[in-house]
C-alpha cells in the first residue's frame, strides 16, 4: 500500500504534531536519496581504486533524487528486503552502472552512514528551533527583569523574585541543553565502511592487488560525504550514540517540561500571574464556555513524557546489541528516532509562540504580593530592628507571633493583618517608628540582585548565539 488516507490509521506525527521540514528529514524519500548519496560515494572512491569506471559513477550520479517508491516497494513484495528493493530500482534507471551498485558492501554500510546523515540534520533542525525559543527567553528576559513577583518554594509563598528571574531559570536550562546537543551533533560519527562484521573483508578481497587499502577506501567515501567514521564498529555503529541522541532530546524536554509545567500553575485562577495566549475564536471548553486552558503548555508537557519514555527504548537496543549485532533495535528505531525528533521539534516551536505570546499578568502579580510579600519583607524589618538596638530572638518572637496570627486570618478569608499588627504594636515602635516599618515591609523591592542577575544570562545568551 502506498497511499494513505485518514481512512487507515495515520501516526500523528504524520500530520498533526512536528514541522514539515522535519518530517520531510524523516520521509522515505529523503531516506532513499541519503543511500543514493553513500552508494554514490562508494562508487567514486572505487573508481579511483580502478574497480568502476568514471562513467559509471556519473549514471549513478545522473538517478541520485530519482527516487521511485511504487517501483521499489513492488520489487519488496518479492525480495522482502528493503535495500535490495531499492538497489533493484536504481539499477533500473541506471543502464551503464546499475551492474556496481553496492559493490563490496553490505546493508548496514549504507543505512547506518545514511542515518546519521539524517541524525546530523535532525540534530541541526532542533538546534535552529532551539536557539529560537532561547532568542524569545532574551527578549523577554530583559522586558521583565526588574519586575517583582512572589517566589514559591514547596508550593508555598517564601520571598519576592522578579519575572525575568524567574524566566532566566528556564533560560539557563535550556542554553545547558544547546549546549550539549551542539556537543552531540560535533561528535556525531558514521559506521565508516567496515563491512558485514566490521572487518572489512569484503573489501580487503575486493581491492587486492590494487593500490589501495580498505582503509583507505573508507576515509575517501567518508571524506565524500563530510562524516567521521568510528574507529571501531561492527555490523552497526555503536548503538550507543543513539542513546546519547535521546538524552539529548530528552534533556530539553525536560527543560521545556518544567516550564510549560510552571505556566499552566500560574495560569491557575488561585496564582493569576501567567497566561498562555488565546486567540480570539478559541474554545477552552466544549462544555464549559468560560474556560481558558492551558492547552499549550499541557500537550507540550505529554509530549514531553513520552520524549523522555523513548530513551529507555534507545538505552535497551546499546545494551541488547549482542555481540557484532542482533536485529531487535531495527523495527523499533523506525519508529522511535522519527517520532522522538518530531515531538522535540512540536515542543520547540510551541515553545518559541508560548513565550514570545506570553501574557504577564501584573494585576495578579501586585495581587499575590500585596497578600504574601509581607511575610517575607518580616526577614528585612527583623535586620531593621537588631541594628536599631533590639534583641533578635526577642523581636523574632513577636513577628512570628503576629505572622502566625495573619497566617490564621488570610485562612479565614480576610485581608492580610500584618501590616496593622506590626505598626501598632509598641515593642516594635521603640525602635522603629510606624513608617519606617511600614516602608520595611513593602516587599515590592525586596527582590536582591536578581534584575542583574537574570540581565547577565541574557548577555551570556547572545554571546552564546552570536547575536
Amino acid at each position: 500500500m502506498t497511499d494513505y488516507t485518514h481512512e487507515s490509521y495515520l501516526s500523528p506525527f504524520t500530520w498533526r504534531y512536528g514541522s514539515s521540514e522535519m518530517r520531510t528529514i524523516w520521509g522515505e524519500v529523503h531516506r532513499r536519496k541519503l543511500w543514493r548519496r553513500v552508494w554514490v560515494a562508494l562508487a567514486q572512491a572505487q573508481s579511483q581504486a580502478g574497480l568502476v569506471t568514471p562513467e559509471q559513477v556519473a549514471d549513478l550520479k545522473a538517478h541520485q533524487d530519482h527516487i521511485d517508491l511504487p517501483r521499489a516497494h513492488h520489487h519488496e513484495q518479492t525480495l522482502r528486503h528493503d535495500v535490495m528493493a531499492e538497489i533493484h530500482t536504481y539499477a533500473e534507471q541506471c543502464t551503464m552502472g546499475g551492474g556496481i551498485i553496492h559493490l563490496g558492501a553490505t546493508s548496514m554500510d549504507v543505512l547506518d552512514n545514511a542515518d546519521v546523515l539524517r541524525l546530523r540534520e535532525a540534530l541541526t533542525l532542533a538546534a535552529t528551533r532551539l536557539e529560537a525559543v532561547l532568542q524569545a527567553l532574551i527578549e523577554q528576559i530583559e522586558t521583565w527583569a526588574e519586575q517583582p513577583t512572589m517566589a514559591f518554594t514547596h508550593l508555598q509563598p517564601a520571598e519576592p523574585t522578579t519575572v525575568g528571574y524567574r524566566l532566566a531559570q528556564y533560560a539557563q536550562d535550556l542554553l545547558m541543553d544547546y549546549t550539549t546537543l551542539q556537543d552531540v551533533i560535533q561528535n556525531l560519527k558514521g559506521k565508516g565502511i567496515k563491512g558485514a562484521v566490521g572487518s572489512a573483508a569484503s573489501y580487503d578481497a575486493l581491492l587486492e592487488g590494487r593500490d589501495m587499502t580498505p582503509a583507505q577506501l573508507e576515509a575517501a567515501i567518508m571524506e565524500q560525504l563530510d562524516l567521521p567514521a568510528f574507529t571501531i564498529a561492527t555490523q552497526t555503529y555503536p548503538r550507543k550514540q543513539d542513546w546519547q541522541i535521546g538524552v539529548a532530546l530528552a534533556g530539553i524536554a525536560g527543560s521545556l517540561y518544567k516550564f510549560a509545567f510552571d505556566v499552566r500553575l500560574l495560569q491557575s485562577p488561585p496564582y493569576g500571574e501567567w497566561s498562555e495566549p488565546f486567540k480570539k475564536g478559541q474554545v477552552g471548553s466544549s462544555a464549559m464556555p468560560f474556560k481558558k486552558n492551558p492547552i499549550k503548555a499541557e500537550n507540550m508537557d505529554s509530549l514531553g513524557r513520552y520524549v523522555q519514555a523513548q530513551v529507555q527504548v534507545l538505552w535497551d537496543n546499546a545494551a541488547h546489541s549482542l555481540l557484532e549485532r542482533t536485529l531487535d533495535d531495527s523495527g523499533n528505531r523506525r519508529v522511535v528516532l522519527p517520532s522522538i525528533f518530531l515531538a522535540v521539534d512540536e515542543m520547540l516551536v510551541q515553545a518559541e509562540r508560548l513565550i514570545k505570546g506570553l501574557v504577564i499578568v501584573t494585576s495578579g502579580i501586585d495581587r499575590n504580593l500585596e497578600q504574601y510579600g509581607v511575610f517575607a519583607a518580616v526577614e528585612r524589618l527583623l535586620m531593621q530592628l537588631t541594628t536599631a538596638g533590639a534583641d533578635r530572638q526577642v523581636m523574632h518572637e513577636v513577628l512570628r507571633e503576629h505572622s502566625l496570627a495573619a497566617w490564621a486570618a488570610l485562612q479565614d478569608g480576610n485581608p492580610n493583618p500584618l501590616i496593622e499588627l506590626v505598626t501598632h504594636d509598641e515593642r516594635l515602635l521603640a525602635y522603629r517608628s510606624a513608617e519606617q516599618i511600614r516602608v520595611a515591609m513593602d516587599a515590592h523591592d525586596y527582590i536582591g540582585d536578581t534584575p542583574h542577575r537574570a540581565r547577565q544570562l541574557a548577555h551570556q545568551m547572545r554571546q552564546v548565539l552570536g547575536r
